[in-house]
């Protein structure tokens, strides 16, 4: 089987160069986002890594009222669209319903399916209307061959450009587990797959500013093994002050140890690549 290349702005996603998904949690105070975006696009030159910026407009999943949801579609998609404008990234966020779009089809060149709602016909069909990439992020409740179901729905309403993103799994003692072998699993669907690192150390139910509500201590660990298996792309959630984060406190990155953390990933990535026995030919789409 020939693994697939997405394009992305100039990002060649499935390629044999490893590229990163980054940015805050959720979109905050206008000078963090570009404050995180100028330390992004520091590392991408300096260590030659392609960057698409991520960060949510809203976050529609959180465990109680009293949290921050964030700015909303209008706010959060101009300040994506300033931190495009002024860096040049290609920019991610993720879409709860229908109705949100057509709006973030308009500045977004990702369109991200978050794990929740990765089975939820109306909003894939919608999505995938747009003709933009999307991103499907493996819910945490499928199993991995089962990710076909989603992508399928996708190609059958016109779009096959398609990237795959794990997560972990739950299984209802408010853990996540990653399992390489959903990687091997992801890969055979022949689309781009990226590790989702840092959302796979959550502990479900510890609200995410406790620091218990992440394990970091397991990052270098999940990561390097995570690349080992062979992804093509990494999602790593980073900003200036974690602990001050308005959502995912506990699991979030530093920006400024983002540049040391993604070294060794990159050796891993370009030793596999090398040795990769499946996806030596890649085809572009069209």
């Amino acid at each position: 089987m020939k693994k697939r290349i997405v394009q992305v702005g100039d990002i060649a996603c499935g390629s044999e160069q490893l590229f990163l998904i980054s940015g805050p949690c959720v979109i905050e105070d206008e000078s963090i986002m570009m404050q995180t975006a100028q330390k992004l696009k520091e590392i991408s030159e300096r260590l030659g890594i392609p960057v698409i910026y991520k960060s949510s407009f809203q976050k529609d999943n959180r465990s109680s009222l009293k949290y921050y949801t964030g700015p909303g579609l209008e706010e959060g998609l101009r300040i994506l669209q300033k931190i495009k404008d002024t860096f040049g990234f290609p920019v991610l966020s993720d879409v709860h319903y229908p109705s949100q779009v057509a709006a973030a089809a308009e500045v977004l060149d990702v369109i991200q399916i978050p794990a929740y709602l990765c089975m939820q016909t109306d909003l894939m069909v919608t999505v995938a209307k747009t003709g933009k990439v999307i991103n499907i992020k493996h819910g945490q409740f499928l199993a991995p061959e089962n990710m076909i179901k989603p992508v399928q729905k996708a190609v059958d309403a016109g779009n096959d450009q398609i990237i795959l993103t794990e997560r972990g799994y739950t299984f209802g003692y408010n853990d996540l587990i990653v399992d390489p072998r959903s990687f091997y699993h992801l890969n055979q669907t022949g689309y781009p797959v990226v590790f989702d690192i840092t959302h796979s150390i959550r502990k479900y139910g510890i609200p995410s500013a406790d620091p218990r509500g992440g394990a970091r201590e397991f990052l270098p660990t999940i990561a390097r093994a995570g690349v080992a298996a062979g992804v093509d792309g990494v999602f790593i959630e980073t900003h200036p002050n974690p602990a001050e984060a308005l959502c995912d406190a506990a699991s979030q990155m530093c920006v400024f140890d983002l540049e040391e953390f993604l070294k060794p990933l990159i050796e891993i990535h370009n030793l596999e690549v090398k040795y990769r026995p499946v996806f030596s030919e890649q085809t572009e789409t069209k």
